[in-house]
């Protein structure tokens, strides 16, 4: 299973940017698809999460502000970063909870795009 991301950038404080993921490869279902991010010199940290039943699981400090949803034809997760701000900057991962196609489920993550939110 491969996620690949796309759509981070620099962009001004108070601006958008959405972030798109897929993946591909052997899967049967996917369970969750979402995004954490790390901070220079921070732990990897939620940012939010959408459950194959809609579940969404969002870090507080994203919460309206930030909108995830899922392309379940596509395979690939979204999220809508609105009102950014300096402390947004950080390294993007994708993350997916896949249950392959030999029905074992594994955590996959996405090679990372960087959001830089700067003047």
């Amino acid at each position: 299973v491969q996620l690949q991301a796309c759509g981070g950038g620099l962009v001004q404080p108070g601006g958008s940017l959405r972030l798109s993921c897929a993946a591909s490869g052997s899967i049967f279902r996917i369970n969750a698809m979402g995004w954490y991010r790390q901070a220079p010199g921070k732990q990897r940290e939620l940012v939010a999460t959408l459950t194959s039943g809609g579940s969404t699981n969002q870090a507080d400090s994203v919460k309206g502000r930030f909108t995830i949803s899922r392309d379940n034809a596509k395979n690939t997760v979204y999220l809508q970063m609105n009102s950014l701000k300096p402390e947004d900057t950080a390294v993007y991962y994708c993350y997916a909870r896949v249950t392959t196609n030999l029905l074992s489920t594994y955590d996959y993550w996405g090679q990372g795009t960087l959001v830089t939110v700067s003047s």
